[in-house]
């Protein structure tokens, strides 16, 4: 396929998000763009056109230029959605921060990014007067919740960031002119530095163009119309909250719906508030819906499509039981985008959702963008072995190497790896770490990092992380990271960080093996306290055993399979116990 017809495919005239926006504002300004479902605040695109480019020229008269980096550390995703927008305008550069992090992990981010700007809100600055230390005549806009708004937190309402910062009102970034900006903003320019969990190393900032945000929601763009709308729980500082669902909103004309946090007990409300036709389920977060209690209302909802990530091999019984008659499945990868896909048509017609419900595209409809688009569609019922991703998109070259790049058979297990058939549709580079970008770039493939293989039917499958990356509640965690925080306390030597499967679902809980200073008497219980005030709690150690030392190779590195198997084993013994006892 030529590259022409790949551009036209890409949709190249509107590659740039904020263009979008900006068509939607004058073609159906009234349409609802955003609903906020914890306040219940709705802007249309005229409106959210408006208050964006505000923020832009606001922006730009603070001096920020086109190139330049904005560090964002927010809880709000209402703040954030329109902050994000309002940096893409004015041509700069939306590098968000994980609302989550504290001390090394903050403070690291913020001096590897060196932003011209951060924007925050009250509840975050005792965490940044914390590492305030450190970062030195950093202007900071500072948003404040007022009294009544359910974020608002009394006792820090008036407490100031460190004089080391230079705090604003992020009001002011309200008050700019609101007609659109007149900066050049190409497909190639830089949108997005997004950090990634380092394996062997400190985290990476992923920088990402324009036009990676438009190759990343174009396969599930392709089942929209305006009639949809988009449920969004995710956080904005990964790529599926702020660009798989909010930016495909925005491509696509479409209604977003978003909330603070993930709630199995709210989550169908919210559904049914919204109206939503679409979202992205989460591991984690299925079982939690699952264990609730069957209700024959189950299936009374609009809720149609659904992208699963990963694939539970249960998912047609999810599907059945909410009547969902959707599913996708795919590989999505801060570096690589999305460039695997299936789709999944999990029941026939007349068994998901009531017919009244239904909004946007038909099911014939769909199966033609999937035939048109190459993109596989496997029946329900049909078994699938457990990783399923499906095939490359048309703009994707995709193999699964060994150790020496060369191409392994079918069957066997082997690193992941992707060639763009278009410039800029995968990550640029690894901010400030060319050696990094040049590993991952070797032999002219892109190195995912993640093992899989090639059925025998066609499809690819995914098997595990390869590294250091443990996967808890949603979030990819850095072996690398988490062993600095432990190894940062006064008592303790050393330690190795691993991941052992949950005990629900297909994530990860979190073990660490430790071994103590001489004379040290840390028990576990006080080592669980301190890390809990060092880390996000997805990063708290589940299990923590204590050694005298920990096995190694000849050339010293950790054999963390032999402590893996043996907590395993205790493990093990102990759940044969529990169940002996209650027979």
């Amino acid at each position: 396929m030529n590259t022409d017809v790949l551009l036209n495919e890409m949709g190249v005239k509107e590659e740039v998000v904020t263009k979008c926006i900006e068509h939607w504002a004058n073609v159906s300004g009234e349409k609802l763009f955003l609903y906020y479902g914890e306040s219940g605040k709705k802007l249309t695109y005229w409106q959210f056109n408006q208050i964006t480019n505000s923020i832009g020229h606001s922006l730009m008269e603070k001096g920020i230029k086109k190139g330049d980096r904005i560090s964002v550390f927010l809880k709000n995703p209402f703040i954030t959605t329109m902050v994000m927008f309002g940096i893409w305008k004015c041509g700069a550069i939306f590098s968000p921060i994980n609302f989550n992090y504290r001390g090394k992990l903050l403070s690291y981010q913020l001096i590897d990014t060196e932003p011209q700007l951060l924007i925050t809100e009250r509840a975050m600055v005792p965490i940044l007067n914390e590492i305030s230390s450190e970062i030195q005549g950093l202007q900071a806009a500072v948003h404040n919740s007022l009294e009544g708004d359910h974020d608002y937190i009394a006792e820090i309402a008036e407490l100031p960031l460190n004089q080391n910062f230079i705090e604003f009102p992020f009001e002011r970034l309200m008050q700019g002119p609101t007609n659109n900006l007149n900066v050049e903003i190409n497909y190639w320019d830089t949108a997005n530095i997004i950090y990634t969990s380092g394996t062997t190393g400190p985290a990476k900032g992923v920088v990402q163009s324009h036009r990676w945000i438009n190759g990343y929601t174009l396969r599930m763009r392709l089942f929209m119309t305006q009639a949809d709308v988009v449920y969004n729980d995710l956080p904005l500082y990964h790529v599926g909250g702020a660009f798989a669902n909010i930016a495909k909103a925005a491509y696509s004309g479409c209604t977003v719906a978003i909330w603070d946090k993930f709630s199995p007990k709210q989550f169908w409300n919210r559904i049914e508030t919204c109206g939503a036709s679409m979202a992205i389920l989460l591991d984690v977060m299925i079982p939690w819906l699952v264990n609730a209690q069957p209700s024959e209302n189950d299936r009374m909802n609009t809720l149609n499509k659904v992208h699963m990530q990963p694939l539970p091999k249960y998912h047609h019984e999810v599907a059945k039981r909410f009547g969902i008659d959707i599913v996708s499945a795919g590989f999505g990868q801060t570096e690589s985008g999305n460039p695997l896909a299936g789709m999944i048509i999990e029941l026939e017609p007349g068994k998901g959702s009531p017919e009244h419900f239904k909004k946007g595209m038909e099911r014939h409809e769909i199966l033609e963008r999937c035939n048109t688009f190459q993109i596989p569609v496997i029946e329900g019922n049909k078994k699938l072995d457990k990783g399923f991703m499906g095939k490359p998109t048309k703009f994707f070259e995709v193999a699964v190497l060994d150790n020496q790049d060369l191409e392994v058979s079918a069957g066997k297990v082997g690193q992941i790896a992707f060639r763009p058939k278009l410039p800029h549709l995968i990550m640029s580079e690894y901010f400030n770490k060319p050696n990094s970008t040049t590993k991952a770039f070797k032999n002219l493939w892109f190195h995912t990092g993640d093992a899989g293989y090639l059925g025998e039917d066609g499809y690819y499958y995914f098997v595990d992380r390869l590294g250091g990356v443990i996967r808890s509640r949603g979030e990819k965690i850095s072996s690398y990271q988490l062993e600095d925080i432990i190894t940062s306390h006064s008592e303790i030597d050393f330690c190795a960080a691993f991941p052992v499967p949950a005990e629900e679902g297909d994530e990860d809980d979190v073990a660490i093996y430790v071994v103590k200073k001489a004379n040290s008497e840390i028990d576990e219980e006080e080592l669980s306290e301190w890390a809990e005030g060092q880390m996000p709690k997805y990063m708290w150690p589940k299990y923590i055993r204590f050694t005298v030392d920990l096995p190694r190779t000849p050339t010293n590195k950790v054999e963390k399979y032999k402590l893996r198997d043996e907590l395993l084993q205790e493990l093990t013994a102990i759940r044969e116990n529990q169940s002996s006892l209650q027979i």
